[in-house]
């Protein structure tokens, strides 16, 4: 893949993406070619997050020279950057609302005020439907910047207001390299970790970088394909349920604990002190979004689970037609063999299908132990439970 020809700031963190680069860049510096809102879309990992920031740094800079600023709006950090990453299970309206107000603020600095929402999918109807002025009749200098995977994730009234960008998703090597460069791995371990991720580049690195993660990935797999019975069938749900639980702990515990800190710093209660009545509601509330958060995290857990799961039974498909290039678990093929040649190719796909459905059933808020045994039990049955 070639390297972008656009300066370092603020595309230098952007990477894989040049046609999307160009088209921005260029509309960020010729009002003729600059939509009043955009939608972002690609494959989770593909980097639409890095990009839709960088794109509000060109907007918000008086040029190509104006470097302080856009170190600032990539940081965060500026008056004109208005940004919005949720971590609970959906954007609620009190948070779109909260930015159609902010999207009718004049820039304070910049040439442009920025409106960015990140995993813009998580709307619901109602929300999107709190957009949808907002997007139709923007002021003159404010820009909306979406991101979704896909344009099909937003309500069709939704999609007609914005121009979509599609970023493409790169390959396993292009991974590889830059996990090289990012983190100092050797190739095997960066080509493994890539293939694994399936070009996710956030999770390609955390398994190049993370030994525990790559050990739960691989006893997972390794656990469902020794499930046999009914009892396997709950004792290995439980393990996969309960792994998730344990990493989106690992994940947010310490950070939940260093915001639990600020806050109490921040209004003047010393470590280890009774918290006053005053500041109690804070507190709830901070603890509230920390519930949402490790919700959030869960069930991102789980559907990275499923999502490996998908991969071996992709595998296990690919081997019975005959197709034996682009394996991603390689390292388990006598095992995938042995499943390809004991398996007709309509079960496998049974499987996969019910993959499909239990990942949606699951972001529905469905038990997932529940919804997890049922897959096990179409895996060793053959049958839909």
């Amino acid at each position: 893949m070639t390297a972008v020809a656009a300066p370092e700031l603020p595309w230098g963190d952007v990477w894989g993406q040049d046609e999307a680069v160009q088209t921005l860049a260029a509309a960020a510096q010729d009002p003729s070619a600059l939509a009043h809102a955009w939608l972002l879309t690609g494959p989770p990992g593909s980097g639409r997050s890095t990009l839709a920031h960088a794109f509000a740094a060109a907007l918000i800079a008086e040029g190509p020279d104006d470097t302080a600023t856009m170190r600032q709006v990539i940081a965060g950090t500026h008056p004109d950057l208005t940004a919005l990453r949720t971590e609970g299970v959906i954007i609620s309206i009190a948070q779109a609302r909260s930015l159609v107000e902010r999207s009718y603020f004049s820039p304070s600095l910049g040439r442009y005020r920025v409106i960015v929402m990140e995993d813009a999918d998580r709307m619901t109807e109602r929300t999107s439907n709190v957009l949808l002025k907002a997007l139709e009749e923007p002021p003159e200098r404010t820009i909306w910047v979406l991101c979704a995977p896909s344009d099909a994730d937003l309500l069709p009234t939704i999609r007609s207001r914005v121009r979509t960008l599609r970023l493409r998703e790169p390959d396993v090597d292009d991974v590889a390299r830059l996990l090289m460069a990012r983190t100092g791995v050797d190739g095997a371990a960066a080509e493994q970790a890539a293939r694994h991720a399936q070009r996710h580049i956030g999770m390609a690195q955390r398994l190049a970088t993370d030994e525990a993660s790559r050990h739960r990935r691989d006893e997972t797999l390794r656990a469902v394909l020794r499930v046999r019975s009914i009892g396997d069938v709950v004792e290995v749900a439980g393990e996969i349920v309960q792994a998730a639980t344990d990493d989106a702990k690992a994940l947010t515990a310490e950070r939940d604990e260093a915001e639990r800190a600020s806050l109490l710093r921040t209004v003047g209660v010393p470590e280890g002190s009774r918290v006053p009545p005053a500041v109690r509601s804070q507190l709830s509330a901070l603890e509230d979004e920390q519930k949402r958060r490790a919700t959030r995290s869960l069930r991102d857990g789980l559907d990275r689970v499923l999502t490996d799961l998908q991969s071996l039974f992709r595998d296990v498909t690919m081997l019975q037609f005959g197709r034996h290039e682009g394996i991603i678990n390689v390292e388990l093929l006598d095992e995938l063999r042995a499943l390809a040649e004991a398996w007709r190719p309509e079960r496998t796909l049974l499987v996969l299908d019910h993959l499909a459905d239990t990942r949606a059933a699951i972001e529905q808020n469905a038990q997932p132990a529940l919804a997890l045994e049922s897959l096990l039990v179409t895996i060793v049955s053959g049958n839909r439970a």
